[in-house]
């Protein structure tokens, strides 16, 4: 059954943050833990520190210090939903976060979403209001069976390409 959730992390962010990373909504481990990406099945942070050539950042607050040591900012496209467990299909009843959040302190150069589901939410609730398009990456979550490490972090290269 779904319930309805408020999303429970804060974005993460700076002023030298020039790449904004969007998922849908955080996973029930990821609520449990308070930091995104916290299931230990999701591929983000493996595929992430492999692109930039780090060791693996495992707690919370090596997680925080390499996406900003990285110019990362970090937040979903979803404010508040129905959500039946971690199921990306089972969202209903959306609304989203505001954006402008991030967008009116850092200067970010490239919108980037952690899959379809995220896209599309972006596209129907954030686009118009940012009046930016976002780059669709294929999801790192374990749902993603087909895509490997190796294939995910070849994909998601572009990221670090707005620093070069």
């Amino acid at each position: 059954m779904n319930k309805m959730i408020e999303h429970p992390i804060p974005p993460l962010y700076d002023e030298n943050s020039e790449i904004l990373i969007l998922g849908s909504f955080p996973s029930v481990k990821s609520r449990e833990e308070g930091f995104f990406y916290g299931h230990p099945q999701n591929r983000f942070w493996k595929v992430t520190s492999a692109v930039f050539g780090e060791d693996l950042p495992r707690t919370v607050p090596e997680k925080r210090a390499f996406l900003l040591r990285n110019h990362i900012a970090l937040w979903d496209v979803i404010g508040l939903c129905d959500i039946d467990g971690s199921a990306d299909s089972s969202i209903r009843n959306v609304s989203a976060n505001d954006l402008g959040v991030i967008l009116d302190d850092a200067d970010i150069k490239h919108i980037y979403v952690n899959g379809q589901t995220a896209y599309k939410y972006y596209r129907k609730y954030s686009e118009k209001d940012t009046g930016r398009s976002a780059i669709c990456l294929p999801s790192t979550s374990p749902a993603n069976a087909a895509w490997s490490v190796e294939r995910l972090t070849e994909a998601w290269k572009c990221i670090k390409c707005v620093q070069m």
